[in-house]
Order: structure tokens, then sequence, then C-alpha cells
């Protein structure tokens, strides 16, 4: 037997763990990651402000891909721990849980908590400059390939501006995607900007010629937030508001019925983080709001038998939830923050949105029957399409079989009736859809072969789509339904996958797709359904024996990293089409799911995925021409150009 002994144990140091399991401290390494190290710095920041320090941040992209951000805060302590046996700067950038968050003397809320953001920003990148202004002097140090190499902490001089400037660049081998994505970080700092009133935040990208700017300010908070987001909609009522902050955990409630939107629409943040997750602060609201209709429409008669579904009640429902909790008492599921945990917080937005809201119907009855009447309204069509499904299972098997072919041709469905669990892969063409058919998880995964590509929906009537087959196919497929009449609890499948080839035609067909699920079927995307398949770019291959072994890639960095792997004599294939797959290399690159990739499609800001797709799909081919022209370089020779390998050896 092979000895295992203690000598065999390790133990990382430094910033060693960040950098051997990133996915750990950053949630992935693709694009996420790259943009959590941004939100780490500009979450500090965010600290300072609320904490009563500085009016402005600002946060620069840099030509050479770097990242600048500036805060007016204390500035980090750049002397020295005599405790610690290091300096301040040290401390934050080079170990891992050091900062001042711990003990809640200098933050009463603070969005960094974990004492380790900085110094995976140091990890992860090749490089880290900081700039301190504190009590009239300027500091210096800076780090290099991921903490390894540092200046120590440099007196500059004298100063008259107070903060930290930060400046650093993520480290490609580390992050295979490092680039940053403007409109992106655009949408966070909308959202982070609304919990600071009063603060000024100012996002530039000196990469594009000429440079690009934007700003972000809020005097009103989280209302003037709602009714930005609402502008385009009709509302049933004025937009109302409810605060506590006289207590521990301080909340805040905004909300907003829509005459014209059928699904809710939850904005939480949690000590100024926008928790895309939701968690336990949003279960609280929607606790409170139940209780309160619930008891409204049983005080009024109002409903004959029974009580209202919760999903009724917030159906058109525009809101947001936030939430300021003590660092003793904060939890965040994960390093990301993207879900709450913290108990406390159910309790107190419960409390909160249940004795208001009951107050409120009471006090403004015009407004409390107009929404009355549109849950109502939503609880009998629920009802009518609970009925209309009983009626297709009990379909005679004539029926059925004559139902299914009006459905599709084509479908291959899964065995199991578990939506949970199912899911439906939309492929291109018959060769994609052999290979799929012959690999899938017969019980689980569904498949919709496309006959074509689908038809650009943008400038439509509002049915007219139904005269496409693709897309009524599709529709009638998933099973929700489509705009006004959608309804989620009808839905099919867990996941709805596009799986595309890997070229121009491909990526076409994926636009027109989310284009249609973004206009027709929103809050599939919203509430997490639709993916996009990712299958592998590279095989890089050789026979050894009578055996051929293979690596796949999905990136240059990895391609690189397979090469290696494979060794000497490898050959390199380029896939363009999912054709070019055999069954069993497409299952396990990308349909297996213990090893596929897939991207989940989110909207964190419905206002700015409406401006891109009008952008992208709309009738305006000049608007695109100049998108085009700004965010587009035709130098770089890219993906395309692959080495064309036979033989290394």
């Amino acid at each position: 037997m092979d000895s295992y002994k203690a000598s065999d144990l390790k133990i990382l140091k430094g910033l060693d763990p960040v950098k051997k399991r990133p996915g750990m401290y950053i949630g992935s390494t693709d694009w996420r990651g790259t943009h959590h190290l941004v939100w780490e710095i500009v979450d500090n920041a965010i600290d300072e402000a609320i904490a009563g320090y500085g009016k402005k941040i600002t946060i620069t992209i840099n030509k050479d891909e770097s990242i600048t951000i500036s805060d007016e805060g204390r500035g980090i302590p750049c002397d020295y721990n005599e405790k610690e046996k290091m300096e301040g700067m040290d401390i934050v950038f080079c170990t891992l849980h050091g900062g001042g968050k711990f003990d809640g003397s200098n933050y009463k809320s603070a969005a960094g908590l974990h004492g380790v953001g900085s110094a995976c920003v140091n990890a992860l990148s090749t490089f880290v400059k900081v700039n301190v202004y504190k009590d009239g002097k300027e500091y210096y140090a800076e780090y290099h390939n991921g903490g390894n190499k540092k200046s120590g902490t440099k007196l500059i001089g004298p100063t008259t501006k107070r903060g930290t400037t930060i400046t650093f660049k993520p480290d490609s081998k580390l992050l295979p995607e490092p680039i940053f994505n403007y409109d992106l970080i655009c949408e966070r700092i909308n959202n982070s900007a609304c919990q600071c009133p009063g603060v000024r935040f100012i996002l530039s990208d000196d990469r594009v010629k000429g440079g690009k700017k934007q700003e972000y300010f809020y005097t009103d908070g989280i209302k003037e937030y709602l009714e930005r987001k609402n502008s385009a909609h009709k509302p049933l009522h004025p937009l109302g508001y409810f605060s506590d902050v006289s207590k521990e955990i301080k909340v805040e409630f905004a909300f907003q019925f829509l005459q014209d939107v059928y699904e809710e629409k939850v904005y939480s943040f949690a000590n100024s983080i926008y928790t895309s997750l939701e968690g336990s602060h949003v279960r609280g609201y929607r606790s409170g709001l139940t209780k309160a209709f619930n008891e409204y429409i049983e005080r009024n008669k109002l409903l004959k038998n029974g009580k209202l579904d919760g999903n009724d009640i917030r159906e058109g429902l525009s809101c947001v939830v936030s939430v300021r909790i003590p660092e003793s008492k904060i939890q965040f599921e994960g390093q990301t923050k993207e879900k709450l945990g913290t108990p406390d917080a159910s309790v107190a937005m419960d409390a909160l949105v249940y004795q208001n809201m009951t107050r409120y119907l009471i006090e403004n009855k015009e407004y409390a029957k107009a929404i009355v009447t549109k849950i109502l309204q939503a609880r009998d069509a629920r009802l009518a399409a609970r009925t209309a499904k009983d009626d297709v299972r009990k379909m005679s098997p004539k029926d059925a079989e004559k139902n299914a072919l009006l459905l599709s041709g084509k479908l291959v469905p899964p065995q199991s009736k578990d939506y949970k669990k199912t899911e439906l892969f939309i492929v291109e063409g018959d060769s994609a859809g052999g290979s799929a058919k012959k690999c899938r998880d017969k019980k689980y995964q569904g498949l919709l072969p496309l006959r074509g590509k689908p038809k650009n929906i943008s400038n439509d009537a509002e049915d007219a789509f139904m005269k496409n087959e693709e897309l009524s196919t599709l529709a009638y497929t998933i099973g929700t339904g489509t705009g006004k009449d959608f309804n989620i609890r009808n839905l099919h499948y867990d996941k709805v996958i596009i799986m595309t080839d890997a070229d121009t035609d491909g990526a076409h067909i994926q636009n027109l797709l989310i284009n249609f699920f973004y206009l027709k079927m929103r809050p599939l995307i919203e509430l997490g359904h639709i993916y996009v398949a990712c299958p592998p770019l590279y095989r890089v291959s050789k026979m050894v024996g009578k055996k051929v072994i293979e690596e796949f890639a999905w990136n240059q960095v990895e391609l690189d990293q397979a090469k290696k792997k494979i060794g000497s004599g490898y050959q390199v294939s380029r896939y363009k089409g999912l054709g070019e797959m055999d069954a069993d290399q497409l299952w396990k690159t990308t349909m297996d799911p213990m090893h596929r990739k897939l991207i989940r499609l989110t909207i964190e800001d419905a206002d700015t995925a409406g401006k891109y797709v009008s952008l992208f799909m709309g009738k305006d081919a000049s608007l695109r021409n100049d998108w085009i022209k700004e965010n587009v370089d035709f130098s770089t020779k890219g993906d395309f150009f692959v080495e064309e390998v036979k033989n290394n050896g």
C-alpha cells in the first residue's frame, strides 16, 4: 500500500489558497470572477461613504485593461502594527481575514465583512497599485505577481486630499476572461448608488476613443430608484414606502403595483450589496405581504372560499427590499454575497411589511380596491390555467397523440414529468440533434431541433410571432404562455438551454432566441431558467498506442494548458459546429451536468437589457454600425485565427 503520512499534508500560506482555489473566494474564474474583484474594491469604498466619509467614488477602466477605483474615505492605515508585525497596507492586501470590519468599532454595517476582498484582488492580479491620502500625507505601495513582490509603504509627501485610490489588472493566467464589461459595471454601480443617497458615482472607460463616461446620483435612495425602474409602466397607485431605522436591523421597503406587468420584480439589497439570489430579507417581505392582504380580503369578505396564493398577490408588484445589518449578525451565503442568510432579517422585514401594509390598505381604500381587483384577476387566471391543464391530462390517447403532433414532429421529450429536474435543449439542425439524441439523459433531457433560423420579432405586432412555426412550437413546448398570458406555474422544464454552433450563424440564432425570450417570456430570464450551452472551441488529441487521448479547451488559456498536458505530437481541431462532435464528445463536454459549462442569462437591469435588445435587433442599422465602430477592434486576430498543428514533435 502507498504510504500516507503527516509529511504528505500541506498548509497553504499567505495568498496561496486564493491562487489555488480562486472559485472558493470569488465564485468563479470566468467573467463573473473578474468583475467580482471590482465589486470587492467598490464595496469597500461604499462602506466608507455610508460611514460618512466622502461624497464621491470614481471608477475608471484604463486603456491597458486595468481599473482604478478612488474614494474620499479615511484611507487605509499605513502605519506599523506592532501586534501583527506588519504594515497596515500589507495586512489589507497580503493576508486573508485581515481588516477593520470584525468588531463593529469602525463600521456600523458594512458590505465587506470577511477580510479577504482586497487580498483576493491582490492574489489574482498581475499588479496592484495603491495611493493613500491620509492625515495630510500621501502614501504609496505596489504589489506584483499576485503579491509575491511588494514595494513596502512609501511616504510620497504632503497632500490636501483624503481617501484611497487602487489600480489593479486581473491576471489572465488565473482569470481567463480578464476584460472588463463597461455596461455590466454600469448596472452594478447604478444599483449601489441608490443605497448611498448624496454620493456621486462616476464611471469612465478610457479604452474607447474619446472616452466614455456615466454618472449616478440619487437624492432619495430606493424610492427614486424604484420610480426610475417603473417609469415606463402604468402604476395602479403612487409609489409606497415603509421603513424602520430605529432598531438594530434597519429595514426599508418601497413598492408599486403595475397595471401592465404580470410578474413580480424584486430588487433586493443587504448592506448596500445587490443580492441577486435574494435571501432571508425577501422571504420576510413575502410573508408579511401575504398575511396583510389575506387578512384585508378576509376582513372585507372579498373572497368566498380559501385564501390567496402569495404568487397571485405579488403579480405585477415591483419593489425594493433593503436591509442594513450589524457585522455581528449579518450572514451571506458565500463570499460572493449574492444571497442573504441572516434569519433576523426575515423577522424584521416581515414585521415592517405586515404592519405597514395592513395600515396602508385601510387608509387608501381606492388604491386597495385597484390592487385587490388585479390580484383576484390573477387568481382567476391561475385557476383557469389549472383547469385547462387538467383537461389536457384527461385527453384520450388519440387526442393526446394528435396534440403531440401539433406540438412538434421533432420534439424529443424527457421521460420524467418532474419539471424541477428536466431540461430542454434547443438545438440547431438535424446533425447536432442526431448526436444529442444519442447521448442525452433520456430521463431528464429533452430536445427541440430548429428547422431554420427563428424570426426576428422586434418590430412585429403583439401576437404575430405565433404565425412562425419555430417560435410558436417553442412557446407551446415550454408551456408557460407568452406576454400577459405568461404563467410560470405551467413551466415544463427547469432549464431551457440554447445549444448552437460556435460560428456566426449559431451566434445569430442565439440572439434571435434570446430576443424572443426577452420580449415574450421575460420572466423566464428574470427567474433564471434560460441558459446558453458552451461547447468547447478546441480538441487537442494524439494517438498513444491504439488509444486516443484528448483534452478539450474553451479558450486560449485552456488550449495552451491542454497542449502541455497532451505533450508533443498533439493535433488541434477547432470545432465550428456541434455536428463535428460525435455523441460521446458532445455528452462529456456540453450536455453532462457534471462537466458541462452553461451561461445563465440574467437581467439585473431590465431597462439596460431593453436598450440593447432594441440596439442589436431593431430596424435602425446605423445605431448598430456606430456601436460596432466604437466597441469592436478588428485589428485583433482573436479566436478564429487558430494555430494549425499537424505534429509538433
